[in-house]
């Protein structure tokens, strides 16, 4: 059986493009969580969670 393409090519093309796709996916995490117009809901969410469970069970 003949290899069509060598391991490490391989091994180096997946290395480069996970390289790229993880700064990528930090980047485009970062951008929604910075984005101005977002800043209402995350602040909503955070006040929502500890108003409705900041008190005693009874």
């Amino acid at each position: 059986m003949t290899d069509l393409v060598a391991h490490d090519t391989v091994v180096w093309f997946a290395k480069t493009i996970g390289l790229f796709y993880l700064l990528a996916m930090a980047g485009l995490a970062l951008t929604y969580a910075c984005w101005p117009s977002k800043q209402r809901e995350f602040d909503q969410a955070a006040s929502d969670i500890l108003s409705q469970e900041d008190r005693p069970w009874r």
